[in-house]
C-alpha cells in the first residue's frame, strides 16, 4: 500500500498553529487594552464575546459563499481579513474603533470556520477524519498556550506597549496566508492533479453509490437535529470557560500561581489526549469518544462542589479539557459524515453545525454566571450535569433514522491509518443507509 505525506492537511494544520499563535496575542492583550482606554467590566465583556455573535449570525450565509466561490479561495480571503484585524487593532485608539475591527474579526471567523472545516474533512480522509480534526485542534491549543504566555512576557519588558502586541501579531499572521496560498488544494484541484479515482477524497456519499447494495439507499440526514445536538455538547462543554479563573481563585481559594499551574496540566494533558481520541473515533467507536465528554463533564461538575482544593479543581478542570479533547474529533468526524451526502454545499452544512456549536460556546457561559450569580455554584454544576445527561440521551435519539436504522456514530476498525498520510486504494465505507430519502 503506497503512502504520501498529505501536505494539503499539514498546510491546514500548520494555518491552524500560526493563526492561533497570532490571534492569541491579541486574546490576551485586548481585554486590557479596553481596559487601559476605560471600558467598564461590562463592555469588556461584550467586546470579548461579539466576534463570536456575528459570526453565528453569518455563518450560514458565508456557508453558501465558501461552496459558492471555492473553498480555499474563501479559507485564503478570511485570513487575509483576520491579519488585516491584527493591523488595525495598532492604530485603534477609541473604544468604538474597537468594537468595529472586533466585529470584522467575527466576519473573518464565519468566513474562515466552515472553508476549514470542509478542507480538513476533504483531505482528512474518510478512516481517519477524526484524527485529522484532533491534530488541527491539537495545534491550536498548543499555540494558544505558548501565545498567551508570550503575550504576558511581551508587556512586561515592552511597559505595556499595546500597539507593539498588535503589530507583532500582525507579523505572525501573514505566515499563515503564505502557507495556505502556497500549499493547500480544494479538492477538485487535487483529483485532477492525480487522476485517482479511488483517492480518499471522493465524497462519502459518492463511493457508497457505487459499492452499496441495491436495497439500501442513500439518505441525506436533516441537519436541524444535528444543529441542536453541536448546541447542547456546545453548552456542557464550554460552561465554564471565562468562568474558571474566578471559580479557581474567589471559589476554591487558589493563588494566581495555583490557577496557573492548574492550566498548564490541563494543557499538557489536553496535548496528548487529542490525536488519541481522534485514533480511538477513527478505529474504535465515535460514539464511545463523544460519551467521554459527558461522562468527563458529570464528573467535573461533582469535584468542584465536593472537592474545592487545589488537587480538586485540578484534576476536574483537566476532565473538562479531556472531554473537550474528546468531543472536538468526533465532532468533525460527524460533521464530515453528514455533509458528504451534498457535495457541492459542504461547507453550507458544516456551517451549520457549527452555528449550533458556537451558539452553545457563546450562551452557555452566560446561562452558567445567572446560575451561579443566583442560587449558587451547587445549582451551577447540577444544572451542567443534567445538561449532560440530556445531551447524551439527545445524541441517541437524533442518531436514529426512520426503519430503525442510525447515523454511524461509530469508527469501523482500520490498520495503518494516520491523519497525515494518504493511503491509496482504501476500501470505502458505508456512510449511512435507509430505504427511504430524505431532504436536509
Amino acid at each position: 500500500m503506497k503512502r504520501k505525506l498529505n501536505i494539503p492537511l499539514l498546510a491546514i494544520v500548520g494555518e491552524g498553529l500560526l493563526s492561533r499563535l497570532s490571534f492569541g496575542l491579541i486574546s490576551f492583550t485586548l481585554p486590557l487594552y479596553a481596559r487601559h482606554l476605560g471600558l467598564s467590566l461590562t463592555k469588556v465583556g461584550i467586546l470579548a464575546a461579539l466576534n463570536s455573535a456575528v459570526a453565528v449570525a453569518l455563518k450560514p450565509l458565508l456557508g453558501w459563499a465558501a461552496d459558492r466561490f471555492g473553498l480555499k479561495r474563501t479559507f485564503v480571503a478570511a485570513i487575509s481579513l483576520r491579519s488585516l484585524v491584527s493591523l488595525l487593532l495598532g492604530f485603534a485608539s477609541v473604544p468604538w474603533e474597537l468594537f468595529a475591527i472586533r466585529s470584522a474579526h467575527g466576519l473573518s471567523m464565519s468566513l474562515r470556520d466552515p472553508s476549514a472545516n470542509a478542507l480538513i474533512a476533504e483531505h482528512g480522509g474518510e478512516k481517519s477524519v477524526a484524527s485529522a480534526f484532533a491534530w488541527y485542534q491539537t495545534a491550536r491549543t498548543v499555540a494558544g498556550s505558548v501565545s498567551k504566555a508570550f503575550a504576558g512576557i511581551l508587556l512586561t519588558v515592552t511597559a505595556a506597549n499595546y500597539p507593539l502586541v498588535f503589530f507583532v501579531a500582525f507579523a505572525l499572521s501573514v505566515l499563515p496566508l503564505l502557507v495556505v496560498a502556497r500549499y493547500v488544494k480544494e479538492e477538485s484541484d487535487a483529483t485532477r492533479a492525480n487522476r485517482n479515482p479511488g483517492s480518499s477524497s471522493e465524497p462519502l456519499a459518492q463511493r457508497n453509490e457505487v459499492e452499496t447494495p441495491a436495497s439500501a439507499t442513500q439518505v441525506r440526514p436533516k441537519v436541524l437535529p444535528f444543529v441542536g445536538l453541536g448546541f447542547l455538547i456546545a453548552s456542557t462543554a464550554e460552561m465554564l470557560n471565562g468562568l474558571f479563573p474566578v471559580l479557581a481563585t474567589e471559589y476554591a481559594g487558589l493563588s494566581n500561581a495555583q490557577a496557573g499551574v492548574v492550566y498548564a496540566v490541563s494543557t499538557l494533558v489536553t496535548i496528548f489526549s487529542g490525536p488519541i481520541f481522534g485514533w480511538l473515533s477513527d478505529n474504535v467507536s465515535r460514539k464511545l469518544v463523544l460519551m467521554v465528554r459527558g461522562v468527563a463533564n458529570t464528573f467535573s461538575s461533582i469535584l468542584y462542589v465536593v472537592a474545592p482544593t487545589f488537587a480538586g479543581i485540578g484534576v476536574a478542570k483537566t476532565l473538562d479539557d479531556m472531554g473537550k479533547a474528546a468531543f472536538r474529533p468526533a465532532w468533525g468526524a460527524l460533521m464530515a459524515q453528514i455533509s458528504s451526502f451534498d457535495k457541492r454545499n459542504r461547507a453550507r452544512t458544516m456551517s451549520w453545525m457549527s452555528m449550533g456549536e458556537d451558539a452553545g460556546g457563546v450562551l452557555a457561559p452566560m446561562l452558567a454566571g445567572f446560575l451561579w450569580g443566583t442560587w449558587g455554584i451547587t445549582a451551577l454544576m447540577g444544572s451542567r450535569v443534567l445538561l449532560a445527561i440530556v445531551a447524551e440521551v439527545y445524541a441517541i435519539v437524533v442518531t436514529r433514522l426512520p426503519g430503525g436504522r442510525v447515523v454511524s456514530v461509530n469508527g469501523q476498525q482500520q490498520t495503518g491509518s494516520h491523519s497525515l498520510v494518504v493511503q491509496k486504494h482504501r476500501p470505502a465505507e458505508l456512510a449511512i443507509t435507509a430505504e427511504h430519502e430524505q431532504e436536509i
